[in-house]
């Protein structure tokens, strides 16, 4: 028995009339009457009862057809759910996220994606760069995003936004009264930076504010290394220190705080999104292009 069958047998039984039926299937009378008569000599019983004035239902043919409409809604569920599923509009996307990504960046991309795709579970990791690396090659998450540089064979990138520096000043600070700042002008300043570690090949960002800073000529008297962001802001009001951090910390109000932007062109970090090379997800694809064309709108700060 195959659907098709099960097809002509539904339409001739709600249309009680071949031909109609066979119009609505797009065949012609003679081949949907020889189907549905092979259908019932396979089945060992009448569906039909033709006569001079039309035909029938049978008692097993009405009993039959109740079964024959939930298989084709059936069958068509599961057709539609392949459908969606290589769209990538239904199924679960595990996302690593560095913990700055989640002031803005973040839930703009997913808002525009759970707009588009309802359907899909999102399944979200808060991870720094190494950890998403690891997690990305042990298939534990899908996507991430990080910031670059990301030096791993294994994981495609692609650029999402770059954003800029700004400075985290304790209000009173004497420079809190500059509109801008320069990396120079922090030059004698007590620098409160995440821990510079050792990673090859990853970012960290506070090997880049060090690099930063060489770069205009000083070497930043770093007193306290510390993560997350927001346990630096609060380092920043208790007055131990500045801190650069990327221009979306900015979301993060503690009292006493102000941020003022650094002028220096190079002063800029890029986040990106990483995935495993191989991987061809229609789901990934799917966020993928979300995330490109979402940040087309995306205020860093």
């Amino acid at each position: 028995m195959e659907l098709r069958h099960l097809r002509y047998f539904v339409a001739a039984a709600e249309e009680l009339n071949f031909s109609r039926a066979a119009r609505r299937v797009h065949i012609s009378q003679p081949p949907l009457s020889r189907q549905i008569a092979l259908l019932e000599r396979e089945m060992g019983v009448r569906l039909f009862e033709r006569g001079k004035h039309g035909v029938q239902l049978t008692r097993a043919g009405a009993v039959f057809l109740e079964d024959a409409r939930g298989v084709l809604a059936s069958a068509d569920a599961a057709v539609s759910l392949a459908q969606r599923a290589a769209r990538g509009e239904i199924g679960r996307l595990s996302i690593g996220f560095i913990a700055s990504a989640s002031y803005a960046l973040l839930p703009h991309v997913l808002r525009e994606f759970r707009l588009r795709y309802p359907d899909v579970k999102l399944v979200l990791r808060t991870l720094d760069i190494t950890q998403q690396i690891d997690a990305l090659q042990a298939n534990r998450i899908d996507v991430g995003i990080v910031r670059m540089p990301i030096s791993d064979s294994t994981v495609e990138t692609a650029l999402l936004v770059r954003e800029r520096f700004v400075v985290a000043l304790q209000r009173s600070h004497e420079l809190a009264s500059h509109g801008t700042l320069s990396l120079k002008a922090l030059a004698n300043e007590r620098f409160i930076t995440s821990p510079r570690g050792d990673e090859v090949g990853f970012y960290n960002q506070g090997s880049l504010i060090l690099s930063m800073c060489q770069r205009v000529g000083f070497i930043p008297n770093v007193v306290q290394e510390v993560r997350p962001t927001q346990t630096m802001i609060g380092l920043v009001s208790a007055g131990i220190g500045i801190a650069i951090v990327p221009a979306s910390a900015q979301s993060i109000r503690i009292k006493g705080v102000v941020y003022r932007p650094l002028s220096d062109r190079h002063a800029i970090t890029e986040f990106a999104l990483a995935w495993r090379r191989a991987d061809t997800s229609p789901i990934l694809r799917a966020f993928s292009k979300i995330a490109a064309e979402s940040v087309k709108s995306f205020k860093t700060g």
